[in-house]
């Protein structure tokens, strides 16, 4: 009921998710993200668990075609479900049960891995594709959302559109970006929105937050209001 893409930012390693589906609130159930080791996403029926231990499976050095086939064997009703993966290496698996609706199905390139189910047809996830591949000169965030509204375009969920998401990590556990509609008439539009609100105080605060490498962060407030005030001096 779904269609996703998970890719990998060639400039930055980032891992980027992006979801949208014609059901409520579906950034709380399809993508998870293992910071610098890979990024999966769970659809059709969803299985949270599929994300919660295939993240740990990933932290723990399995690749993407060893963490599918451990999922999918300990779960009976596997041939309900869609889930592909992407590791660190850029290996990418992926599942589709054959009692997933169609059309439902998975494509793959360099850098990233698209799947769908109870979509308009298969144009969904090739256009997703020829879009991603296009805008290799837009910032991350905004080739995913880009290359899902042109799978929207396409078609998207055949039963409509209610709920999008965009998850981005980068090298540390909390997100770089996670932002979400779960339930609006135009969600991808509103995600495209809330990107570019990001960068009004969003993206100057992340610069100052605690790393595992700087366990403190900037505390002074003054270089966060330089920031901000550089960036709007020069969209001014």
């Amino acid at each position: 009921m779904t269609w996703s893409i998970i890719a990998r930012d060639p400039a930055t390693g980032q891992f980027g998710i992006a979801v949208a589906t014609r059901f409520f609130a579906v950034g709380a159930r399809v993508p998870y993200i293992a910071a610098g080791l890979g990024a999966i996403a769970t659809q059709a029926l969803v299985n949270p668990y599929y994300g919660i231990d295939g993240v740990k499976l990933l932290r723990e050095g399995l690749n993407a075609h060893d963490v599918l086939a451990a999922l999918i064997a300990a779960d009976d009703g596997r041939e309900s479900r869609q889930i592909h993966i992407m590791d660190a290496s850029g290996e990418i698996a992926a599942h589709t049960g054959r009692d997933c609706i169609d059309w439902c199905g998975h494509i793959a390139g360099s850098g990233f891995s698209i799947a769908g189910n109870m979509l308009a047809g298969a144009d969904v996830l090739d256009e997703t594709a020829k879009t991603y591949i296009a805008n290799d000169s837009l910032p991350f965030p905004r080739r995913l959302l880009a290359a899902m509204r042109a799978g929207e375009a396409a078609g998207g969920d055949k039963r409509g559109k209610q709920s999008a998401a965009l998850l981005i990590h980068g090298e540390e556990e909390w997100p770089a970006l996670d932002i979400r509609a779960d339930d609006h008439p135009d969600p991808l539009g509103e995600l495209e929105r809330l990107e570019r609100v990001s960068h009004e105080l969003w993206m100057h605060f992340r610069a100052s937050m605690p790393t595992r490498q700087n366990p403190t962060g900037n505390t002074d407030r003054s270089v966060i209001e330089a920031s901000i005030k550089a960036a709007r001096a020069r969209q001014s």
